[in-house]
């Protein structure tokens, strides 16, 4: 009798990054669109992704929900219209009450901190240099609480050289709350370096969860060989997840699911980490997990950063028990 030999899996460890995955900002947004569906009926429609994952897009287009890049794509409805976790312009809140919609922000508290902030800079004559990145939709809406031109995007620190402001004495700082750590630091730094007065936030405007998943991220990179970011292309945290990953010595894919992970690439890899960006479920970290289990003999070690217990109540519009 002809007996096979037994094909044995390479060993695998995985260090899991913790935490990882939703914050409490994006768990409010989707909440939100969940109960609004369930409150009003489909269609409720959201102006842009409510979060930056396509998984949990087509998940909630599913159950009835539509989403449009601008207003104007918007009908005359007496649906609901929900602004993304990212934020809005003023002018877009303007233009819904303009036509009557029933309009509710879904926009992460510490997102509209930014914006607060902003508003008391402006108001208190000093002019608003905001550190960022150009197009992205919190960028868009923080510029847009603010009249044209009275907010600077500064988007490197090569970019603080060239600035040219009429009054260098009476200036304030905000961030993007998804940066990376170190390369808002550098911006800043160069920031305060150049405009010895410049008046910063109170609190650090990076929000938690881009900290503590960096942090995770910095833990766990230099101890494997390679690093998956399960996260979107469109998804800034996840860019910066990525990038964080490769910085501290680990090369990063970033992937949405398991059909993207480009096998190639791992090969005889004993060692690798895997951490999550706040908008992307924990089912897909499961999946991609599960893509490595098929391949090798895996063991999961958990590698923590911090504790998370933030948690963030309903638009007002939507806290009455459906």
């Amino acid at each position: 009798m002809n007996i096979q030999p037994r094909q044995t899996k390479p060993p695998l460890k995985i260090l899991l990054c913790s935490p990882r995955g939703f914050c409490a900002g994006v768990v409010r947004a989707i909440d939100a669109v969940e109960r609004a569906l369930a409150k009003f009926g489909p269609p409720v429609y959201v102006r842009h992704e409510i979060v930056h994952n396509r998984y949990v897009v087509e998940a909630l287009k599913a159950k009835g929900a539509i989403f449009v890049e601008e207003l104007e794509e918007v009908p005359d409805t007496t649906a609901p219209v929900i602004f993304s976790a990212h934020g809005v312009a003023k002018s877009v809140s303007a233009a819904a009450e303009a036509r009557n919609l029933l309009a509710i922000d879904a926009t992460c508290p510490l997102v509209t901190k930014v914006h607060r902030e902003a508003e008391i800079h402006w108001k208190r004559g000093r002019r608003v240099l905001l550190v960022g990145h150009s197009g992205h939709p919190e960028v868009v809406g923080t510029m847009g609480q603010l009249p044209d031109g009275a907010v600077v995007l500064v988007e490197s620190v090569e970019s603080v050289a060239a600035l040219r402001l009429e009054d260098e004495s009476n200036l304030a700082y905000v961030t993007q709350t998804t940066l990376s750590l170190d390369d808002s630091l550098e911006i800043v730094q160069a920031l305060t370096k150049r405009f010895p007065h410049i008046v910063g936030p109170h609190k650090e405007d990076i929000c938690y969860a881009t900290t503590n998943r960096q942090a995770a991220v910095k833990q766990v990179a230099p101890q494997v060989e390679a690093v998956i970011v399960v996260g979107s292309p469109n998804s800034s945290n996840s860019q910066r997840l990525r990038e964080v990953a490769e910085r501290t010595g680990a090369p990063a894919q970033l992937v949405q699911g398991r059909r993207e992970i480009d096998w190639s690439v791992f090969g005889n890899i004993r060692s690798l980490g895997i951490t999550a960006g706040a908008s992307a479920p924990e089912v897909l970290v499961e999946e991609i997990m599960d893509a490595f289990a098929e391949r090798y003999e895996i063991t999961v070690e958990t590698v923590s950063a911090a504790d998370e217990d933030v948690s963030f109540p309903l638009p007002k519009e939507l806290r009455a028990h459906v």
